[in-house]
């Protein structure tokens, strides 16, 4: 059975392909789905003369990248130059590697990417490509769109701080092998009185740069603590993964804060993971592996968070006891359809298994990502597949419903 058709708030759509037969077929599947508006264009240059004409972009664009004269590839780049990001899916009769590396050029000029799909064209990956549409919308903001955003006010920071206005939310980690929640990663969330959500990543790269990072660890590790401490007296006992900014490794009094936090909330060190970036421990010296090797003293375990995107990840897995590796999104989304990223992802789960560390894959946000990464040995898994951050008291009731889904995922059986 094929899946449903994706959602009707695709209204309309751009096919650019110089093969006449091959754009009718596209056309036709397009409009099986439901889409009504569905524009054609036969040629970069053509498509860029109908896009000057129309008062509203199409919703997403079907690019092929080989066509003479301009081919898919100037296209985008155009696109870019126009200012035009046009949700796209690319496709191309060429080799797997070469759709990923426009994928990832398409990105990194601010176009969003919702597939890249190897021709022919059929029905059930157009219908798969079509239901990420809504995901690529909704996914993190670009750098532009960041620099255009107005800025965070140090004071007002720190006084949502003081006044316990930074919240904490929990993403669900769960077994892979079986499909059971295991732990959940704080992550602190910020609703601005005038500005509205402010992401993390642009308010703690401010309590970095203000000295405020200190006071807002202690805040989320305080909320997280007490929310750990209230499901452990509800019977439900999960790791509490908490990222730890490199500005604090400097300070040898970290150690004793932490110890005395979770002595008051009658917690084990041992179900706590402190997620450090992989770039961040690049820099790591003296006092701060200190710092790191007192903490695992003391039993708090450690994860190399983002692993694969730093430019010396085998060194700091040697030199800092690390007893987790988390392998960053940019690895596990889309690596069932991706052999490159799928590589990556199994040699890191690979030399995992031989350090004995437990690993992490997130960005886990399709069926077929889940499977590979379960099939592969991963210990632990998390993303919007699994579920988004919530609010503490939502943890429980989630929990419960995510049981009744253990099939779908393959497990549980």
């Amino acid at each position: 059975m094929l899946p449903p058709a994706p959602s009707p708030i695709i209204a309309s759509l751009l096919v650019v392909d110089d093969n006449i037969v091959q754009r009718i077929q596209v056309v036709a599947l397009c409009r099986e789905l439901g889409i009504e508006m569905i524009y054609e264009a036969a040629s970069g240059a053509e498509a860029l003369e109908l896009l000057s004409l129309l008062v509203l972009p199409p919703d997403v664009a079907i690019v092929d990248l080989e066509m003479p004269g301009m081919d898919g590839i100037e296209l985008i780049e155009r696109l870019h130059e126009r200012r035009l990001a046009i949700p796209l899916i690319v496709v191309s009769g060429r080799e797997a590697v070469l759709i990923d590396t426009v994928e990832t050029m398409a990105r990194n000029l601010g176009i969003p990417v919702v597939a890249g799909i190897r021709k022919p064209l059929s029905k059930e990956a157009l219908v798969a490509a079509l239901e990420g549409w809504d995901r690529e919308r909704a996914g993190p903001a670009t750098a532009a769109d960041r620099a255009a955003l107005p800025p965070i006010d140090p004071g007002e920071l720190a006084a949502a701080i003081a006044s316990g206005e930074i919240a904490v939310h929990y993403q669900p980690k769960v077994d892979m092998a079986r499909g059971d929640v295991c732990g959940v990663e704080a992550l602190a969330r910020w609703t601005h009185p005038r500005l509205g959500p402010v992401g993390p990543d642009r308010f703690i790269e401010v309590a970095e740069q203000q000295g405020l990072i200190h006071g807002l660890t202690m805040a989320v590790l305080r909320q997280a603590f007490g929310a750990a401490a209230r499901w452990r007296a509800d019977g439900l006992h999960l790791t509490l993964a908490v990222n730890l900014s490199p500005r604090l490794l400097d300070d040898p009094s970290l150690v004793r804060e932490l110890s005395q936090l979770l002595d008051e909330h009658g917690l084990d060190a041992r179900r706590v993971v402190l997620e450090i970036t992989e770039n961040s421990v690049v820099d790591c010296m003296g006092v701060a592996l200190g710092v790191l090797a007192r903490l695992r003293l003391k039993g708090f375990r450690l994860s190399i968070d983002d692993y694969g995107t730093g430019f010396s990840s085998m060194q700091q897995l040697a030199r800092i006891p690390f007893t987790e590796l988390k392998i960053d999104r940019a690895f596990v989304h889309g690596a069932a359809q991706r052999t490159n990223l799928r590589v990556i992802l199994t040699s890191a789960l690979d030399m995992s298994r031989q350090l004995g560390l437990m690993t992490v894959a997130e960005g886990i946000e399709t069926l077929p990502d889940w499977q590979l990464v379960r099939d592969s040995g991963c210990g632990v898994g998390q993303g919007f597949l699994v579920a988004k951050a919530m609010p503490a008291d939502e943890l429980p009731r989630w929990i419960e419903a995510h049981e009744a889904r253990l099939r779908e995922l393959g497990t549980g059986e």
